[in-house]
């Protein structure tokens, strides 16, 4: 890592960025027809996401965990038949099942939204008055060329007012699109700059707003890669079940750890975590899929000479022993 891009991921995170310089403006003709080829070879899904509304872990007492997924349609678990194998369910009972209580369950995510789409669906989400709020955004802002700073402003903005309300906030921030197999090169290696530089915007902004992320990129890239039958769902380009299981795994400590879990989401020590600037956290998550950054102090100061302290680590991530379908509500 170096300093300059510490910097310019800062700078795209406060001003904005993502433009084509004369180099992408000169290829802008090869790059819109591989996008036609990209499109064209992306099949269609059979249907939309199944409804995962509902109350999982009915077997436990207590109030229930109200919890709310926005985002997109890998919030929404666009590509897989059953609800069980949505993200939203599959985060509400692995919530169940390592805090004994029940999870009242609220998906709002819209398929095909970029982050200005966060905009009515805060709203949803606010009037549900959740304790826990799981986003998952950024993909289609990059495939619509969506400015940095337009989108990582809507993000903190929902961020902000959902902390403000009262809930805890985990995102998982843009997936690396450069792990898609019809998008060929150069369009691919576009496609991995312009995802990393959003997810590491994003990471910046969350932090800042009072929220944690963790971090996606390639997560799934070496098994979609091994194994794309499996862990693609049949229009090639959404995760399939196992896919967003593998997500969802990844996610699942740092939700956990937000909605009051217990030392089973203790983060495993590791060289090179530990506190340091946000913007050198958000760019070293990048580079580390399944990171998690969060805001951190030292002696007792939320911001140092870099600006913002954050702490990076990496949790233990625990099994999704058996996903269920909610109780009330769903498909």
């Amino acid at each position: 890592m170096t300093m300059s891009r510490t910097h310019r991921v800062a700078a795209a995170a406060a001003f904005g960025g993502g433009g084509l310089g004369l180099a992408g403006v000169l290829a802008v003709m090869l790059l819109l027809g591989q996008a036609r080829l990209a499109r064209n070879a992306i099949g269609l899904a059979e249907s939309p996401p199944p409804r995962c509304d509902g109350r999982y872990g009915i077997e436990h007492d207590g109030d229930p965990i109200r919890l709310v997924v926005m985002g997109d349609s890998s919030a929404a678990g666009y590509g897989v038949q059953r609800p069980r194998d949505t993200p939203g369910a599959l985060l509400a009972t692995g919530l169940a099942e390592r805090l004994h209580r029940p999870v009242e369950l609220r998906c709002v995510a819209v398929v095909g939204a970029t982050s200005d789409g966060l905009v009515p669906q805060r709203e949803l989400a606010l009037d549900l008055a959740p304790d826990l709020a799981v986003i998952l955004i950024g993909a289609n802002d990059v495939t619509h060329r969506v400015r940095v700073s337009s989108a990582v402003g809507h993000l903190a903005d929902t961020v902000r007012l959902l902390r403000q309300a009262g809930a805890e906030v985990v995102v998982g921030t843009c997936p690396d699109l450069g792990t898609i197999r019809p998008i060929q090169p150069p369009l691919r290696w576009l496609a991995r700059q312009w995802s990393r530089d959003m997810a590491a915007a994003q990471t910046i902004a969350v932090v800042e707003a009072g929220g944690a992320s963790v971090s996606l990129g390639d997560l799934l890239g070496p098994e979609f890669a091994a194994s794309p039958e499996t862990m693609f769902s049949a229009d090639r380009f959404h995760p399939s079940a196992a896919g967003y299981l593998a997500a969802v795994t990844a996610m699942l400590p740092t939700v956990l750890a937000a909605a009051g879990g217990s030392a089973e989401a203790e983060p495993v020590a590791a060289r090179g975590e530990g506190v340091r600037s946000l913007a050198e956290a958000a760019v070293q998550a990048v580079d580390h899929a399944g990171t998690e950054v969060s805001g951190a102090q030292v002696a007792g100061q939320d911001h140092g000479p870099a600006g913002r302290w954050a702490d990076l680590r990496h949790r233990l991530r625990p099994r999704i022993e058996q996903p269920r379908d909610p109780v009330e509500g769903g498909a």
